[in-house]
């Protein structure tokens, strides 16, 4: 039965903290907790945004012919909808939640190493966020999609330079972050937590944050390169001048691919975490899955070139990306193998975190052998640049990032809270979206196969079935996002309050009170078991 009361368990982070009360209280803490919350505030908002921005293009793309908005329009919302979904999003999600909430607890420290530079990085995301969206006022919104490639985004008349700073600054963020978790892992250990001692989910967030630390300081001087061709016409990408524009797109994805793991790695670390506690067994190759993690993060500087297998690079280069592709994949593998493996035999609890969880698997496998084909010179040359992408590419960022998020926020959700949601939503919850998504991008791949371009505002009248699949897919996600969203709120608000262990979790997380206290621990921790020693 629902509880009445709004009340929460005394000592919580939910108290009065510092000399400020109420929303200034908040915006001027440093509490890792309070940190995740706001940023968890921020990006449900700005993914609201961007679903909508996605179901108006979907609704578009209903039919064949103009509908309801012009082409340029259509080119300025789904650049905004990249813009959002990926810096604001995605590369953000996990580790800017989940990562400032848990990570200090999981490893038996008080608070991240930098608590103001924590709270500062906060500031920092809020700002390129708000500059993103002013990008779509006072004159065109920017068209060029998320990667601003050149030299479209030198020569554009719209808002690109507004955009680009916007993405430079969610940079800063990123770097911050990731240098903070750095320094927390290697400084702020409980004692007797020896690095195979740590959980898995601050493991994939130290792979993580090497990444953004190493590889967002390129992309931001890609971004000023930009901002410097479009105002100062130096030359950088413009062939009259001297330039090369498959320059930028090396510089580009030499960051982004990387970004790509730092947007899966964490989603990795959260299924990790939550595939032992329901189904109350050991992790299977912990060691495995610490090394594959470390893996991925390595190699996965290495494969930018495989979105470049059409720009007219050297027959060596494109076999060695190619190659390196299909070595990246080993290490992704092996987590799935010591998932399954994991589940084998186990106690297995059917609950909503659960369900998101082999969700997750189903979708990220899909994902992955679709990369495959891509990552294969043959079939990438006839498949590049068409809707086949754009699954594969939904397939693991939503499939997979998203799909660990919502079950990061359901296995959590009464930890962070200290409430408990209503189980039956969340799993009808869970059947809409996970039916709504696979409705929606899985004829994507068929179109693509067909041969439908990707970015296009309109289409041929062949590929109209696909499209009006796809978009009542769209729908049918979206009804399930709302109902999953009003689940939690409501829970938030008046749910039952929840247990200091409702999952019979292992990691440290779970020895506090629900939500937590103030400085997480009454006395400093001693760390002597494995993290996961069910038996």
């Amino acid at each position: 039965m629902t509880s009445k009361t709004t009340a929460l368990p005394p000592g919580s982070f939910f108290d009065q903290q510092g000399k400020y009360k109420g929303i200034l209280g908040w915006l001027t803490s440093t509490d890792h907790k309070r940190i995740g919350i706001l940023y968890l505030m921020c990006i449900a908002a700005f993914f609201l945004v961007g679903v909508s921005l996605g179901g108006m293009m979907k609704l578009e793309l209903l039919r064949p012919g103009q509908q309801y908005i012009d082409a340029q329009t259509y080119n300025g919302m789904f650049t905004v909808h990249g813009i959002i979904m990926i810096f604001m999003v995605v590369i953000p999600g996990l580790s800017a939640v989940f990562g400032n909430f848990f990570l200090p607890i999981m490893i038996g420290a008080k608070d991240v190493a930098f608590p103001r530079l924590n709270l500062f990085s906060w500031y920092l995301f809020l700002l390129g966020s708000t500059i993103a969206i002013l990008s779509q006022f006072g004159g065109n919104g920017p068209d060029t999609g998320w990667t601003f490639y050149a030299p479209y985004s030198i020569n554009s008349n719209t808002n690109v330079s507004t955009a680009v700073l916007a993405a430079f600054v969610l940079g800063f963020s990123s770097i911050l972050t990731g240098l903070n978790f750095i320094v927390t892992i290697h400084r702020m250990r409980a004692k007797g937590m020896t690095w195979f001692k740590m959980p898995l989910f601050p493991w994939s967030l130290y792979a993580t944050a090497w990444i953004q630390v190493l590889a967002t300081p390129i992309v931001g001087i890609t971004l000023l390169m930009v901002i410097a061709e479009r105002t100062l016409r130096i030359g950088f990408f413009d062939p009259s001048l001297g330039g090369d524009p498959i320059l930028y797109q090396h510089l580009f994805w030499i960051y982004s691919h990387p970004a790509v793991y730092i947007m899966i790695l964490p989603a990795m670390g959260v299924i990790t975490e939550i595939i032992p506690t329901f189904c109350q067994r050991k992790v299977f190759g912990y060691q495995a899955i610490v090394l594959s993690s470390l893996a991925i993060a390595g190699v996965g500087y290495l494969v930018w070139g495989h979105h470049m297998f059409t720009s007219g690079m050297s027959d060596f280069s494109r076999m060695a990306f190619s190659f390196l592709t299909f070595i990246v994949a080993i290490p992704s593998a092996i987590k799935v193998f010591n998932w399954i493996a994991t589940m084998y035999k186990g106690s297995i609890l059917i609950k909503t975190p659960f369900l998101y969880t082999i969700s997750f698997i189903f979708q990220f496998m899909i994902g992955g052998l679709t990369g495959l084909t891509l990552g294969s010179l043959a079939t990438d040359i006839h498949v590049h640049d068409t809707y086949y992408v754009v699954a594969h590419f939904h397939y693991i960022v939503f499939g997979g990032m998203g799909f660990a998020f919502f079950a990061a926020i359901h296995y959590w959700f009464p930890k962070m809270f200290g409430r408990m949601y209503n189980e039956k939503l969340g799993t009808i919850a869970w059947a809409i979206v996970f039916s709504g998504f696979t409705i929606l991008y899985f004829p994507m791949f068929i179109l693509g196969l067909r041969g439908m371009p990707r970015r296009y505002f309109d289409y041929l009248p062949e590929y109209s079935t696909g499209h009006f699949i796809s978009s009542i897919g769209a729908f049918i996600l979206i009804i399930g996002i709302i109902l999953m969203f009003y689940n939690l709120v409501k829970a938030a608000r008046k749910g039952e309050l929840a247990p200091a262990n409702p999952w019979n979790g292992r990691t440290l997380e779970w020895t506090i009170a629900s939500p937590p206290p103030l400085e997480n621990f009454d006395t400093d921790v001693v760390v002597t078991e494995h993290p996961y020693d069910y038996e």
